[in-house]
């Protein structure tokens, strides 16, 4: 009798564990089916991009291009390469988008630092000072004369100084420094550290997955800013940068030429290449780079967001 009761609650037992067993897999079976759908919805845009900028112009018109291209032709790049000041462009962006990142995070991060501290007197002052800037800002014109003024027009310093110090990535840094044990900072000033040195050796090092967020904050920022160059430094071409000549091409490729040479040779240009098949290409010339960068940031970025930002 009893071998019975306990074949039978080992049976019960059984089907129990096997409606569960099944239950995990459906659910197993749905969260990749979800992960597939958004890995598609995501990548897809991309690649029609990639493949509309790799096809030819006349027959993109036709439409239906996927993630391949049907007429493949390189001519969409040899049209935006002909256009002079791209070389310069090129490099005044990846000199700005390196100084840029660089003086942005030391920066932000020395402010964040001393707004962690809690024996700094203004810390509760400059921290709502730097929130207000987050929602009211003084505008285009005020921007304007304020650059003039400080005689930053026609000079590289104007795509670094205005970037020094951005409130939302100070506070990001700051959440960071706020989760990490004071006993550290304690423990070095016992050993004679100062405050810089506590800032340098011990409170950046352990803040690497807080600075690789706010460095591709800043790079890809920096990477594709161009109406500061059209404000500022739009009669210098020494000083241009990719993303204003790519918005020059652009503008060329959809407006009328204003005069017969230029409509000449932009009709000579254009004769098997159309605005799309422009447009796509630029902007595969301008993703990817950030693209190439984000892999080697990746796995500080998803840390850095999550333990940063759960702090006020």
């Amino acid at each position: 009798m009893e071998a019975v009761k306990s074949n039978s609650t080992i049976g019960r037992y059984g089907a129990k564990l096997k409606s569960k067993s099944a239950s995990d897999a459906l659910l197993e079976l749905f969260v990749y089916l979800s992960l597939i759908i958004v890995t598609i919805a995501t990548i897809y845009p991309f690649l029609n991009v990639l493949a509309i900028s790799f096809n030819d112009s006349v027959d993109t018109v036709r439409g239906g291009i996927t993630i391949w291209p049907r007429e493949f032709t390189l001519r969409n790049y040899d049209l935006i390469f002909t256009f002079g000041g791209l070389i310069t462009g090129f490099k005044i962006s990846v000199l700005r988008t390196v100084i840029g990142t660089a003086a942005g995070l030391v920066s932000g991060s020395m402010l964040a630092y001393t707004l962690s501290r809690s024996d700094f007197r203004a810390r509760r002052f400059i921290s709502t000072f730097l929130a207000i800037t987050m929602y009211v800002s003084g505008g285009l014109i005020p921007g304007f004369i304020l650059m003039k003024n400080l005689q930053l027009i026609d000079t590289f310093a104007v795509y670094i100084l205005p970037g020094l110090v951005s409130a939302f990535n100070v506070f990001v840094i700051r959440s960071f420094i706020d989760g990490l044990p004071y006993a550290l900072q304690e423990s070095a000033k016992l050993d004679g550290a100062n405050d810089f040195t506590i800032y340098w050796r011990v409170i950046l090092p352990l803040c690497k997955p807080a600075l690789a967020t706010v460095a591709l904050f800043l790079a890809v920022g920096q990477w594709n800013s161009w109406f500061d160059t059209y404000l500022f430094n739009g009669s210098n071409e020494s000083l241009t940068t990719l993303q204003y000549e790519l918005m020059k091409i652009l503008q060329s490729t959809t407006t009328t030429a204003t005069n017969s040479q230029d409509a000449a040779n932009m009709a000579q240009r254009m004769q098997q290449v159309s605005p799309e098949s422009v447009k796509m290409a630029i902007t595969i010339i301008v993703t990817v780079p950030i693209l190439v960068v984000y892999p080697f940031l990746q796995k500080y970025f998803v840390k850095g967001m999550t333990l940063g930002a759960v702090k006020s």
